[in-house]
């Protein structure tokens, strides 16, 4: 009988690969008790994300520094984690009024393995490099590598191809840090534990990266500005409901009507910020772009100048 390849034996390692005790007989359990169990399991989620705090805040970091300096953020990932890189990636410009090319999110197959599976896409190593260098991959960039397990050749080919031409480099998995031997700069590793259905790592692992990715994304941008107080002041007002979430941030801020915001908003070119420092300060639009631009575009910092 022919041995099993190391792959068998590496796989067999992994914590997101194990046998969850607490679901070995989820298959006899009704819905409601199966439901209790995953929701059961869903609760160790937050904890173990906050336990990688100290390196999320480090990564945040060195995003932020990159971001300033005109680099860009570039997810890669394949299957589940690759379509949270790019669900990420495409959520920033509308929430953030960022550009498309700042957060960037590729995955192995390329578009259509968003839609449809394409997981033999995840094999090659040289694709993960070949997919960076094509969208110009540059050492102002920063290069996050996504993948549950570590071990995803996609993934790792890119990240090694980023650090190799100077990238900064960050890697979220959901496996100990104590077994992460791949260099990067940082590494994010919460250990979810096994999931209820054995190496379905859509389940916790996925949201556990969902979080963490909210949490790099969101932490930079409020750090450049694109928040006031709470509120997303760089929104872009691509659709109804937005520019309707656009007048309300400018009458909830500044205590102005649902008219006289609407006015201010229009000449505004539907730019909150804009229109938030003109009310604010008492300044028409000119004077409120000029005091943005010297604040780097942070409406507190405008105010005061």
């Amino acid at each position: 009988m022919s041995q099993p390849p190391p792959l068998f034996d590496e796989i067999g390692r992994l914590a997101t690969e194990q046998q969850n005790p607490n679901s070995t007989h989820i298959d006899e359990a009704s819905t409601r008790e199966i439901l209790e169990i995953i929701n059961t399991e869903d609760h160790l989620v937050p904890p173990a994300v906050r336990r990688e705090i100290p390196y999320i805040e480090r990564a945040v970091d060195i995003v932020v520094d990159a971001l300033r300096a005109g680099g860009r953020l570039i997810y890669v990932g394949a299957g589940t984690s690759g379509r949270l890189g790019v669900l990420d990636a495409a959520e920033c410009p509308p929430t953030f009024g960022t550009p498309p090319e700042m957060v960037v999110g590729l995955i192995a197959g390329g578009t259509e393995a968003m839609f449809v599976a394409q997981e033999g896409a995840e094999d090659r190593e040289e694709d993960g490099a070949r997919d960076l260098s094509l969208i110009g991959v540059s050492p102002s960039d920063v290069v996050c590598g996504i993948a549950a397990s570590r071990r995803t050749p996609y993934v790792v080919g890119a990240v090694k191809h980023a650090r190799d031409i100077g990238a900064r480099t960050l890697f979220v998995t959901c496996n100990p840090r104590s077994e992460f031997d791949l260099s990067v700069d940082v590494a994010i590793c919460p250990v979810v534990g096994p999931e209820v259905v054995m190496g379905s790592t859509r389940m916790k692992s996925g949201t556990a990266q969902k979080l963490v990715l909210n949490m790099i994304t969101t932490t930079s941008m409020v750090r450049l500005g694109k928040t006031y107080g709470n509120m997303m002041v760089d929104l872009k007002a691509t659709n109804k409901k937005l520019v309707e979430r656009s007048r309300r941030i400018v009458m909830t801020v500044t205590g102005v009507g649902y008219e006289e915001a609407s006015r201010t908003l229009s000449e505004a070119d539907g730019h909150v910020k804009t229109a938030l420092v003109s009310l604010l300060a008492g300044v028409d639009i000119s004077e409120a772009q000029r005091r943005l631009a010297n604040a780097d575009g942070k409406v507190r910092r405008a105010l005061t100048s």
